[in-house]
């Protein structure tokens, strides 16, 4: 079988929970670096601000966001804005979680293809994720005359599928210039810098599940899909 008990169903399992295990990882791994003050003593939104300025990047406004972990660069105004526990916090997660989304700054100024591409397809991803599983499921109550909209319903949901894959070497990377420029600028002990992978460690699982779990989805439409033609 492919549902129940078949291998798409304990895909779907495991999919499941390495993304609960994810969230509880990357929740755990803030909660406890949150406790640890910073040496340097900046808040997440000095942090930023210094590694903007750093870059040259004197037009990025860094704003305070309501939300745990809302943390997030908009491209479009070119803000980055931080949620609470971040924005004001001179923490050793603040720090990491700062500098991650400053880095996403620096991958818009220097045009990053992946981040481009990410950018673009968001559009596509969100139509996907909400009327493509709507047409899906629409033809396939209507049976052998819902062919049509079963396949249109799985062509949109490859955005989001897309979007996920695309999503991971923007995060990586974002981490990765985190790391190298609280280093350069002296913004982080050894020690501490251990604690900022750790966070940012623990936040790329998150993505990776959900790449893993967008991926068991389309399986399973394309699975209900070949059914429906037997």
């Amino acid at each position: 079988m492919l549902f129940y008990g078949g291998p798409l169903f304990w895909l779907a399992v495991l999919a499941f929970g390495f993304a609960l295990w994810a969230q509880y990882r990357v929740m755990s791994a803030f909660r406890r670096y949150s406790r640890v003050p910073a040496g340097v003593g900046l808040s997440g939104a000095e942090v930023a601000a210094r590694i903007l300025q750093a870059a040259g990047l004197y037009d990025v406004r860094v704003e305070p966001v309501r939300g745990m972990l809302s943390d997030h660069y908009d491209p479009r105004t070119r803000t980055l804005r931080l949620s609470p526990e971040v924005y004001g916090t001179p923490s050793v997660a603040a720090l990491g979680v700062a500098a991650h989304e400053a880095g996403h700054a620096l991958q818009h100024r220097e045009n990053y293809a992946p981040l481009a591409l990410r950018n673009a397809i968001v559009p596509v991803a969100g139509i996907g994720s909400q009327l493509g599983i709507w047409l899906f499921v629409i033809g396939m109550f209507l049976g052998q005359a819902g062919g049509l909209l079963m396949d249109l319903g799985i062509v949109l949901f490859l955005g989001v599928v897309a979007f996920t894959l695309v999503t991971l070497p923007v995060e990586f990377d974002a981490s990765r210039r985190a790391v190298a420029a609280l280093q350069a600028h002296g913004l982080v002990t050894p020690r501490e810098l251990d604690g900022v992978k750790a966070v940012l460690g623990a936040a790329a699982l998150t993505y990776v599940a959900a790449a893993a779990s967008a991926i068991v989805e389309l399986l399973r439409l394309v699975a209900i899909r070949n059914m429906s033609r037997e």
